[in-house]
């Protein structure tokens, strides 16, 4: 039987490097065994595979990543829970090709996401899925501050009094909500923008004024918007990016 050993203990012996080098070639998607690139420094490879280093490799750690996925409607919003839970959308195929941000695509983005911002399972839009705790912190912590903006399609007419009935102080879920700002935005649509959002709010407000939404649609997080990603795709926060 052909003796195998750890791919970073493999790869410190062929180069030679460090140890901690040989981890972070690895972990960057750097190193391939017979042809197939391995994130995994623990690896188990054989003396008869083929270990090789990407010409252009550089022993940088792989900073956590923060992905925006344009969510279609009917996808649940937690990264990887639900009978048809967003996560599944994630792949390097789905990756918009207006990507700019310059991050080198990894399998492990793919891993540990959370949803610090949920997107109720019927609406569609900007879904935020991070693996940075900071951005998780910021947004979970600055939730109330953060403004949303929303457009929803309505069934039927949009009156000035139901229009009026939006701009209302109102009481949701037993907290009362912050002023919001509606606009309508033709005969059937309106735009809100507001604060402290959470899933199911817009909704109840079209209800509460005797409105049909049809669909509703998140556009923007802060200062971070869908700004053209088409549905079903997804791109890298970048790091000059904030909230």
């Amino acid at each position: 039987m052909t003796e195998s050993v750890r791919l970073a203990k493999r790869l410190t012996t062929q180069l030679p490097c460090s140890r901690r080098d040989a981890e972070l070639y690895i972990e960057g998607g750097w190193v391939s065994v017979d042809g197939v690139v391995v994130e995994a420094p623990h690896r188990q490879v054989r003396a008869d595979q083929t270990v090789t280093l990407h010409p252009n490799a550089r022993p940088d750690p792989v900073l956590p990543a923060t992905l925006l996925l344009h969510k279609p409607a009917g996808y649940d919003a937690d990264a990887d829970s639900g009978p048809k839970p967003a996560f599944t959308l994630l792949s390097p195929e789905t990756q918009t090709p207006g990507d700019n941000s310059g991050i080198r695509l990894l399998h492990r983005h793919f891993t540990r996401l959370v949803a610090p911002l949920p997107l109720e399972t019927g609406a569609s839009g900007l879904l935020v899925l991070s693996q940075d705790g900071s951005i998780i912190r910021k947004l979970s912590d600055d939730a109330h501050f953060l403004e949303q903006e929303y457009v929803a399609d309505i069934s039927g007419e949009i009156t000035e009094a139901a229009l009026a009935s939006l701009k209302e102080p109102v009481t949701f879920n037993g907290r009362t909500l912050p002023a919001i700002k509606v606009s309508r935005q033709s005969d059937a649509r309106l735009r809100f923008a507001l604060k402290g959002a959470v899933p199911g709010q817009v909704a109840w407000l079209c209800d509460r004024a005797g409105l049909t939404p049809v669909s509703i649609k998140r556009l923007r997080i802060g200062r971070i918007s869908l700004a053209g990603l088409p549905e079903g795709q997804w791109r890298f926060l970048t790091a000059h990016e904030r909230f």
